[in-house]
């Protein structure tokens, strides 16, 4: 495709980004308009614009690659983001979340888990921690976004970086949560229907149908590389031997890390509190349900039959070609799809970038402006200036952020956050709208173990971070405190978590049972 036909698209993209930013920017007008659309989003507007926020380029780029590494056996993820990210979201937390964030006047998350057990302190903590841990998923979804960026337009990666940035900057700023939602649905809609096309083009490409890719990649068992197969690697239709450093990988990080985790993720509740009514959650189940299911499925069935493309091409398996997991599907699109197709597919890209980007921001801003700085300084909340100053200094640390990650971060790095969110806020999050004898010290109690419990385990004994963050080889001479398995390889969510939800409960009946909070009618 000629460089005047690529920008075209590009630019008709943009403009179009520009005038549902723009119809954000005017309906906005009060604090909840900023925050929560005024609680009037159209059900397919949210439903949409939660799927794909859920489906970041973490999920196309990273897991995708991911998943011509690891194989199918990440599709038990996309089980998992349907059953547990929309059907129990959906109908055991966004409803009640929804009605009570209503009748507490709720507009953030930590606003919610604050106002639930009438503490200003939980609220500030959840706010700050917000802050703090979710600019390392901003930062590997822009790489994500910029990687793609960099290799169609075979333009330099700084570059890239900095324009994709400034155009989510400009729209999340000005537009609020309204502008994020009608992009998020535009750009939702990109990501559905390209979808459809990379299948289908994709088994064209190889020559095969369904099954017969299917017995291909059993019998290129054979070729996993000797180091995966000691890890436990059986090939790309078979799950890892159980019990492996490569089984911890998949099901304690990837799968369990992100299909738990995705139940507390702040910018995915705050929806639930978008739309006026129960009636309208309902409808947005199945839509929901349909788009994760072909999104995540699709990219993780396409990661994994790209090993195909690459021994009839190059005669190697994906990750002997590309030693940058991060890079397999950008790669696999330049090289096996129409060059039109290589073009939308951007745009795909740029859409589950920028619909996840813009809510992360919107997020951080809020949590920081909102939830942090309007508290201590008891400021009315109606003042969108300290939220959209939070928007902005969020986008800067996570641009700063983004220059220091390594190769084939990205999928790490979101199910990091992932766990962080379940481990912190989970247990809380659940208690608050389910169990009222939990206290305000049992909640603050839970958040900061389960959050200490997670920092600790990054830092000493997950070995692919304590190793390299090098602080417990600095205090103890060796990259992680435990040499035995599973602990080098077991994610911190499945003992953060547990301890987590031991100490709500425990604390909970060992302290008085606090009064109920009263709501406004």
């Amino acid at each position: 495709m000629n460089t005047f036909t690529l920008g075209l698209i590009v630019l008709i993209y943009l403009l179009s980004l520009t005038y549902l930013g723009i119809k954000g920017y005017r309906q906005t007008k009060t604090s909840s308009d900023y925050l929560l659309a005024g609680r009037q989003i159209h059900p397919f507007v949210m439903a949409v614009s939660y799927g794909a926020t859920f489906i970041s380029s973490s999920a196309i780029i990273g897991f995708g690659g991911i998943a011509a590494n690891f194989g199918m056996g990440l599709i038990w993820l996309t089980f998992l983001n349907m059953f547990v990210g929309v059907v129990i979201a959906f109908i055991f937390f966004g409803r009640k979340t929804r009605e009570m964030g209503h009748k507490l006047d709720a507009h953030t998350f930590p606003e919610f888990i604050g106002k639930s057990f009438n503490s200003k302190s939980i609220q500030i903590f959840a706010g700050a921690l917000i802050f703090v841990s979710m600019p390392l998923y901003a930062a590997v979804v822009l790489k994500g976004g910029a990687v793609f960026i960099e290799k169609i337009f075979e333009i330099d990666y700084n570059i890239a970086l900095f324009v994709f940035t400034l155009i989510i900057a400009a729209y999340v700023v000005a537009g609020g949560i309204k502008g994020v939602m009608y992009t998020d649905a535009l750009q939702g809609s990109i990501m559905f229907i390209s979808m459809f096309f990379l299948l289908f083009w994709t088994y064209k490409t190889i020559g095969m149908n369904f099954s017969e890719a299917n017995r291909n990649l059993t019998e290129m068992a054979q070729l996993v590389p000797e180091k995966l197969q000691s890890m436990g690697h059986l090939g790309w239709t078979s799950m890892p031997a159980f019990g492996s450093s490569w089984w911890y990988t998949l099901v304690t990080s990837l799968i369990m890390g992100v299909g738990i985790g995705v139940l507390a993720q702040p910018q995915l509740v705050v929806r639930f509190m978008t739309v006026r009514s129960n009636k309208e959650l309902n409808r947005a189940v199945l839509i929901g349900t349909v788009f994760i299911a072909v999104t995540t499925g699709i990219i993780y069935t396409v990661g994994a039959v790209s090993n195909i493309f690459f021994m009839q091409t190059e005669g190697k398996i994906a990750i002997e070609v590309l030693k940058d997991v991060d890079k397999i599907i950008p790669e696999f699109i330049k090289l096996a799809m129409p060059s039109w197709f290589a073009a939308v597919f951007m745009l795909t890209i740029l859409s589950a970038s920028m619909s996840t980007l813009s809510s992360q921001f919107h997020a951080m801003g809020s949590s920081i402006g909102r939830d942090v700085v309007s508290t201590l300084m008891k400021r009315p909340h109606n003042n969108t200036l300290i939220t959209r100053l939070g928007v902005v200094v969020s986008i800067i640390v996570s641009y700063i952020i983004c220059y220091t990650l390594s190769m084939g971060v990205i999928a790490r790095g979101t199910a990091i956050f992932f766990g962080i969110c379940a481990a912190s806020f989970l247990p809380a999050y659940f208690c608050a709208i389910y169990w009222k004898r939990a206290t305000r010290k049992a909640a603050f109690a839970s958040m900061v173990s389960g959050f200490g419990i997670s920092l600790l385990m990054l830092l000493f004994t997950h070995q692919k971070e304590s190793a390299a963050l090098g602080i417990s080889q600095a205090i103890f001479g060796k990259p992680a405190l435990f040499d035995q398995m599973p602990w080098p390889v077991l994610d911190p969510i499945m003992i953060a978590l547990p301890i987590s939800i031991v100490v709500i409960v425990a604390v909970s009946l060992l302290t008085p049972k606090q009064k109920a909070v009263t709501v406004a009618a």
